[in-house]
């Protein structure tokens, strides 16, 4: 069985997709300081959660090569 290069390219792109979030929140940190503390930690937990939407497609996509699940 020939290891398919799905899973190497998989989890690059998954570090990436976590990399580009992280700076994309963080770069928001100096807005956020001025917030009330109970309204920032409703945003990081919003944006921590959804940060994990894209993952079930592109496991899908490991595993078997398509994006959607079939009917």
């Amino acid at each position: 069985m020939t290891p398919s290069w799905r899973k190497p390219a998989g989890a690059l792109l998954l570090l990436l997709l976590i990399t580009l979030w992280a700076v994309l929140v963080t770069s928001l940190s100096g807005t956020l300081a001025r917030w009330p503390t109970l309204v920032q930690a409703l945003f990081y937990l919003v944006t921590g959660i959804i940060w994990i939407t894209p993952l079930k497609p592109l496991l899908r996509w490991m595993e078997t090569g398509r994006w959607r699940a079939e009917k």
